[in-house]
């Protein structure tokens, strides 16, 4: 009877994908608070200078990110998606509350390495289950949905704690809105069924046939379109890392106050997240390839911009162009890897993927903390905006299309 029950597409599984859209919007929600507030704290409370110093919380997350990513799925193959999601918001439940009583910054990067644990397990299974329910047509949606919701909530998490710590102090009033988020999202958990049924009958039953080392090796460089995806992810979680880290402090030395850093600090997520809702969707009907490009080269044009044209009401015009950049590439990328791998392999491809665009954080924190330190925020800025635009120029030359254009089916060649 339950096997008969599963069946793949968006209409037939839409209150379960309802409910997973809600639990990445907690997930995205938990890490929103930090965007505004965490790098204001480092000086403010610990009174700490250096630029990689300061970045050390993100390198600790995104180190840990990165490899939980991975864990998250292979764990999801072997133990199943739930279980996995459920590990992941336990490990969100300390994490406000280390940040709260911290007597000093290395208690704030420990409570980072939970964090990147939690982002890991939580979001990767949130993208695998949606995945799994909506079968191969609707790919691209369903994952323009899952972001979507998960960087609005990054968005006004943001601007809301922004909007608290400049009222009440950093601590501890934006990490009690933490905390309550963590809490309700694995409250919201309980409530999700497990979805490897629907993995068996897409597959039809087949078993991965590949091992994890030469399934790494062909997503990370023997597969021209997945390990371009790979590259291009890596690159954009890099500058995203200088807009969680880096433009705040560069934001205050120009004299803003925390307001206004939240204000900016929530429009690029807000763009971000609102974009998906359209360009996941839009990606497959007009193909995978060119949306990636051109949102590389948007995001490169925008972080240029926060040297070029300084001031307030441009960073926020250059704000809404990043996030309408990132927006073009954030969920088009994880389709390619949809299309590409296997399905019996797909959520360790996934996990693959994943690794290497969050170790852009850590990547992307030494480089611009190093070169911050050495030579200045513009310094740093103008070197991650050119590192972007050369890797969307990769994808275009060596990228394949997984996606027939304006026909939303995918190649059978990709797969």
């Amino acid at each position: 009877m339950a096997a008969r029950a599963i069946h793949l597409g968006l209409q037939a599984n839409w209150r379960q994908f309802a409910l997973l859209v809600a639990v990445n919007a907690f997930v995205g929600g938990v890490v929103g608070v930090e965007r505004s507030t965490l790098t204001p704290l480092a000086g403010h409370d610990f009174h700490i200078a250096s630029r990689a110093a300061i970045l050390s919380f993100l390198i600790s997350f995104g180190v840990v990110k990165a490899a939980s990513n991975f864990i998250a799925g292979r764990l999801a193959d072997r133990l199943g998606r739930r279980s996995v999601l459920l590990v992941g918001w336990a490990a969100a439940l300390p994490v406000p509350v280390l940040i709260i009583l911290a007597p000093s910054w290395g208690w704030v990067v420990f409570a980072n390495v939970l964090l990147g644990v939690n982002q890991g397990l939580t979001w990767s299974t949130t993208v695998n289950m949606k995945i799994d329910l909506v079968g191969p047509r609707r790919r691209g949606l369903a994952l323009g949905l899952n972001e979507a919701s998960g960087y609005l909530a990054v968005s006004a998490a943001a601007a809301v704690a922004g909007f608290l710590a400049a009222t009440y102090g950093i601590r501890p009033v934006p990490y009690l809105l933490a905390e309550g988020l963590a809490v309700c999202g694995l409250a919201l958990s309980l409530l999700v069924r497990e979805t490897a049924g629907h993995v068996e009958l897409e597959s039809a039953g087949a078993l991965p046939t590949r091992s994890v080392k030469k399934l790494m090796l062909d997503v990370s460089f023997r597969d021209r379109t997945m390990s371009s995806a790979c590259q291009a992810g890596m690159v954009n979680n890099l500058n995203d890392g200088l807009a969680w880290a880096l433009l705040p402090l560069y934001f205050a030395s120009h004299g803003l106050g925390l307001r206004e850093i939240g204000l900016l600090a929530g429009a690029y997520p807000a763009v971000w997240g609102a974009g998906q809702l359209g360009t996941g969707w839009l990606s497959d009907h007009l193909g995978r390839k060119r949306l990636i490009v051109a949102g590389m080269l948007f995001q490169s044009l925008a972080i240029a911009g926060f040297v070029l044209l300084p001031g307030l009401a441009w960073w926020l015009t250059e704000c809404v162009l990043l996030g309408a950049g990132t927006a073009l590439v954030y969920p088009t990328l994880l389709a390619v890897i949809g299309d590409a791998a296997r399905t019996p392999d797909r959520a360790t491809s996934v996990g693959i993927y994943r690794l290497w665009r969050d170790a852009g954080y850590a990547v992307g924190a030494v480089v611009a903390g190093l070169i911050a330190d050495a030579a200045g925020f513009p310094a740093a800025i103008i070197t991650v905006a050119v590192l972007t635009a050369v890797s969307g120029i990769f994808v275009a030359v060596r990228m394949r299309e997984t996606v027939v254009p304006f026909s939303g089916r995918v190649d059978p060649l990709a797969c």
